[in-house]
C-alpha cells in the first residue's frame, strides 16, 4: 500500500519538535537582545562610539582596559562603576572617573557578561570611516533618534522566514503533483487538502502540538504584558530644548541654589520654570562675549527683547521672542503631586528625585532609578529604588521606606498627627514606631486618594 501525503510526517517527530523549538527561539524577542539594541537602550545617552562625550567613547574601550592590565574588570566597570572604584582594585576606573570630573555612571546590575561583551563587540565592529568627514561618529543623539526597539525582530529574519515557508510549500506542491502524475499515491489521498493533512498530522501528534502551542501562547502573553508595563515609563527621557542650559555651570560651578530659578517649589505644587527676567538678572552683565556659549546667551537677549549694544549699557527694545521649553517630567492627568509638600514638609532635597543636577553637563532628563540610588541623601535615608522613575511603584517604594520625624516640631502637619495618635490610639503609635521609624506610608502615604483624583 502506498503512503498518503500526510504519512510523510511519520517518524519525523524529533525533527518537527526541533523545528518548533528553533522557530520559537528565533521569534522570541529576548533572543535578539544583541549588542546594537543594548547599546542604544543602555549606553547611547552618555556614550558615543567614536567620540568622547558625557562619558568616554566606547570604540576600543576593551583594548584600552586590556592595555592597562585590567581587561577582566571592564565588565564590573559597566555593571557598577561606583562599587568597582570603592573596592580599590581598579586604577583604570579611578582614572576615568577623575578624567570626567566625577560624573556618576548609571548602575547596570542586570547586564550579564555576555550582554556586555555583545555591546563592545558591536561597537568595535563599526567602521570609523563609515560616517564620512574623517572618521564618522555614531553619537548618542543620532542613535537615540532611531526607532528600532531594543528587542525587536530584525527584518532580515522575517524575510528569511517567509522565504523558507514559500520554499517548503513550493517543494511540497511539486512533490504532490509528481505523485499524482506518476500515480504513486492512492486515489483517496490525492483528494486531501493541505489543511486536511495538517489536521490529521496535528491530531496524531496532539501532545507535541499542544505543548508547542502552549509555549507560543505563553510567550505572546508575556511579551504583551512586558510591553504594557513599559507604557509611559519615562526613564532617560531627554527632550531637546531651545537653549542649551548647563546645570553643571549654574548649580555646580556658580553654586546657584535650585530655588533661585525654581522659586515656587516651596509654596506650590509646581516647581516653576524661571522667567527670562530671572535669567537677565545675571546675563545683563554676563554676555559671554568671545565664548562658545555666546550664541545661547543671545537667545536669552532675543527672548527678553534686550539689545546689549544699544545705549551706554544696553536697552530693552520691547521686541520679545518667548522661549518655549519642552517639559521633561510629565505625570498623567489623574496623578496629583505637590512639590511644596515634599520639599517643605517632607524635607526632600531636589537631587533625591531629579539627580545631582550640579554635575549634569547636558540637557535635563528623567534620571534612571539606578542613578538615584547613588545619591547620598537617598542612601542615608535608607531608600533604594527598584521601580522605574516616575512610575507608581517608584512613589510607593519611597513612601514605604522614607521616614519622617513627627516630633521635631518643624512641621505642624506631622506634629498634629503625632498628637492625635497619642490621644486617640497610643497602641497604633507604638506599632508605627516599633521599627525605629515612622514611614510616609504609615501616615497615609499609601492611600489612593493622596495621589489620585
Amino acid at each position: 500500500m502506498k503512503k498518503a501525503d500526510y504519512q510523510r510526517f511519520k517518524g519525523k517527530k524529533p525533527v518537527l519538535v526541533g523545528l518548533f523549538l528553533l522557530a520559537f527561539l528565533y521569534l522570541s524577542p529576548s533572543y535578539f537582545s544583541q549588542g546594537e539594541g543594548l547599546f542604544k537602550a543602555k549606553c547611547a545617552t552618555c556614550h558615543a562610539v567614536f567620540q568622547n562625550g558625557t562619558g568616554p567613547k566606547l570604540y576600543g574601550a576593551v583594548q584600552r582596559w586590556e592595555d592597562a592590565g585590567e581587561g577582566d574588570l571592564i565588565y564590573e566597570w559597566v555593571r557598577n562603576n561606583a562599587a568597582l572604584r570603592a573596592s580599590g582594585k581598579s586604577k583604570r576606573a579611578a582614572e576615568v572617573f577623575a578624567e570626567y570630573k566625577g560624573s556618576v555612571m548609571t548602575v547596570f546590575a542586570d547586564l550579564t557578561d555576555d550582554q556586555i561583551k555583545s555591546i563592545f563587540d558591536w561597537v568595535d565592529a563599526q567602521d570609523p570611516d563609515a560616517g564620512g568627514g574623517g572618521g564618522g561618529n555614531l553619537a548618542a543623539a543620532d542613535i537615540g533618534g532611531e526607532e528600532d526597539e531594543e528587542e525587536g525582530i530584525p527584518w532580515t529574519w522575517i524575510i528569511l522566514g517567509v522565504m523558507f515557508v514559500i520554499i517548503i510549500m513550493a517543494v511540497s506542491g511539486v512533490r504532490r503533483q509528481l505523485k499524482i502524475a506518476t500515480k504513486e499515491s492512492e486515489p483517496a489521498s490525492t483528494s486531501l487538502t493541505y489543511v486536511d493533512e495538517f489536521k490529521i498530522w496535528a491530531w496524531k501528534y496532539r501532545l507535541y502540538v499542544g505543548l508547542a502551542t502552549l509555549v507560543l501562547v505563553l510567550s505572546v502573553v508575556v511579551t504583551l504584558f512586558q510591553t504594557l508595563y513599559g507604557v509611559n515609563v519615562m526613564e532617560n527621557y531627554q527632550p531637546s530644548q531651545p537653549i542649551a542650559f548647563p546645570h553643571s555651570v549654574h548649580a555646580g560651578i556658580n553654586g546657584i541654589d535650585c530655588k533661585y530659578c525654581h522659586n515656587s517649589v516651596t509654596k506650590s505644587k509646581s516647581a516653576g520654570i524661571p522667567s527670562v527676567n530671572v535669567c537677565m538678572n545675571c546675563h545683563k552683565k554676563i554676555n559671554g562675549e568671545g565664548k562658545e556659549w555666546q550664541g545661547e546667551i543671545n537667545k536669552i537677549y532675543a527672548a527678553a527683547g534686550w539689545n546689549p549694544n544699544k545705549g551706554p549699557a544696553g536697552e530693552y527694545t520691547g521686541d520679545t521672542d518667548p522661549i518655549v521649553w519642552n517639559k521633561v517630567h510629565n505625570l498623567p492627568d489623574h496623578v496629583y503631586f505637590n512639590h511644596a509638600q515634599h520639599v517643605v514638609v517632607g524635607g526632600l532635597d531636589c537631587k533625591q528625585c531629579h539627580g545631582d543636577m550640579a554635575k549634569l553637563e547636558d540637557l535635563a532628563k528623567v534620571q534612571p532609578h539606578q542613578a538615584l540610588n547613588l545619591i547620598e541623601e537617598n542612601i542615608a535615608a535608607g531608600v533604594e529604588f527598584t521601580k522605574p522613575t516616575l512610575t507608581m511603584g517608584w512613589c510607593i517604594e519611597c513612601h514605604g521606606q522614607y521616614s519622617v520625624n513627627i516630633t521635631d516640631g518643624k512641621s505642624g502637619y506631622y506634629e498634629e498627627i503625632h498628637n492625635r495618635l497619642k490621644k486617640n490610639n497610643y497602641n497604633l503609635l507604638n506599632k508605627y514606631t516599633d521599627d525605629g521609624k515612622v514611614t510616609v506610608g504609615e501616615l497615609g502615604g499609601w492611600e489612593c486618594a493622596k495621589c489620585h483624583y
